[in-house]
């Protein structure tokens, strides 16, 4: 009978062993490969400026074309040269704390140790945001940037090898324990999920104390359960585009995840694909890790020896959209919050919302809107010359998923723009 249980235990350890969390299912596997020359495809395009968020997902897969990363990493290397070589401070309202982080990782990936005086400023400058932002949650119970960056700024600190400031931490786990995450009356499962990453992160640190060590364990179990308990009818953990995120916690996690779960969450991320969802540049840098079962916690484990070029991933052109404006023309109204702006748009279908707000620009004297670049893409800064947060919806109430430049409106569309005061 022992004989039989030892078997038995045997046996379960290897199909523990074989099965891969949250693997992608086979008649998926062409959808990583698309997904890895569409990365590719954007770091082509030298009218926009390199995104390091980029470069982490190209290091973080296992399929590369080394000549294009490298070109890519040379056009990064100027502005984080430069980052590394300014004066330590902060413009005021100007707090970069996620792209400085992003920056760090990039260089880690980058195999790049000729210069380590650049890694170790870069370091230093992470160090003084990252204080800068304790001192803000302290002051004004706020960080200066946000809660996400805050946690990347961590996280980057952390697969950098370097121990992070136990007050740091500290602030961390309080924020999560007293739900500071939660905008209206929900939490962003992507800022949980970069919280998880970069607690699961700092564990492994020796030199925190034991008290410490047991709130970082008891808020990443909690964030897990919150994760958790996000999964929607679609498979998604909060909604799409916070789902590549929340499945890289969850693999940073290691075992005893609930396959099934992870596997749902898995086809409405590859279901995301087919359907051309994942055209931002950002947004698909933070699923490519998920596509080889890794997270941003691999990015400790950079092995610079054994990267292998692939001479068949070659990126035909720098064009990035797969959705081509139509030759038929749609009406989508245009309804602004507080003003005296309600009016039907026409542009050609398939247009993005950016191109409806230009178009409605042109056609009314009385309508007027900026942006600024981001990672992500063009933000709505100002509408009306009126600054602030505009929230983006469309009819009724419904908050949309994605940017100005990636939404593309359906005929008959209402979309509204709202400004947000808090």
């Amino acid at each position: 009978m022992a004989l039989n249980w030892q078997v038995l235990v045997i046996l379960v350890q290897a199909f523990i062993i074989s099965v891969k969390l949250c693997e992608i299912p086979e008649a998926d596997k062409h959808l990583v490969k698309s997904l890895n020359l569409k990365l590719l495809r954007t770091t082509l395009d030298t009218s926009i400026d390199g995104n390091p968020s980029v470069y982490v997902g190209l290091r973080l897969s296992e399929d590369h074309n080394l000549e294009k990363e490298e070109e890519y990493f040379q056009r990064l290397k100027t502005p984080i040269e430069a980052v590394s070589n300014s004066r330590l401070g902060i413009k005021e309202g100007e707090p970069k704390t996620g792209l400085l982080a992003l920056q760090l990782m990039a260089q880690k990936l980058s195999c790049d140790n000729i210069d380590t005086s650049t890694r170790n400023k870069l370091i230093k400058h992470m160090k003084y945001h990252l204080h800068k932002e304790k001192e803000s949650i302290a002051l004004n119970d706020k960080p200066l940037s946000n809660y996400y960056q805050y946690s990347l700024g961590i996280l980057a600190m952390c697969v950098n090898d370097k121990f992070v400031d136990r007050h740091v931490v500290h602030k961390l786990i309080l924020a999560e324990e007293q739900k500071k995450f939660v905008h209206g009356e929900s939490g962003p499962v992507d800022t949980q999920a970069m919280a998880g990453l970069a607690l699961q992160c700092v564990k492994r640190f020796n030199n925190y104390p034991r008290e410490l060590i047991m709130d970082i364990k008891n808020s990443v179990k909690r964030i897990k359960d919150t994760i958790l308990r996000s999964q929607n009818t679609d498979g998604e953990l909060g909604n799409l585009y916070s789902t590549p995120l929340a499945v890289q916690f969850l693999l940073a996690l290691g075992g005893r995840i609930d396959q099934d779960l992870c596997l749902k969450a898995i086809t409405a991320l590859m279901n995301g694909l087919k359907e051309g969802k994942f055209s931002n540049p950002q947004m698909m840098s933070q699923l490519m890790p998920v596509m080889f079962q890794k997270s941003y916690l691999d990015v400790a484990k950079v092995d610079c020896k054994n990267i292998i070029n692939d001479p068949l991933l070659i990126p035909s052109s720098p064009t990035l959209h797969d959705v081509v404006v139509g030759e038929d023309l749609i009406l989508v109204r245009l309804v602004v919050e507080g003003q005296n702006i309600n009016e039907m748009i026409e542009v050609p279908s398939r247009s993005s919302l950016l191109d409806v707000l230009k178009t409605a620009q042109k056609q009314n004297s009385k309508f007027s809107f900026e942006t600024k670049n981001t990672l992500h893409g063009p933000f709505l800064t100002t509408v009306n010359k009126v600054a602030g947060y505009w929230q983006l919806l469309k009819d009724p109430n419904i908050t949309l998923l994605q940017g100005i430049a990636d939404y593309r409106p359906e005929h008959g569309e209402t979309i509204i723009l709202r400004h947000e005061t808090f």
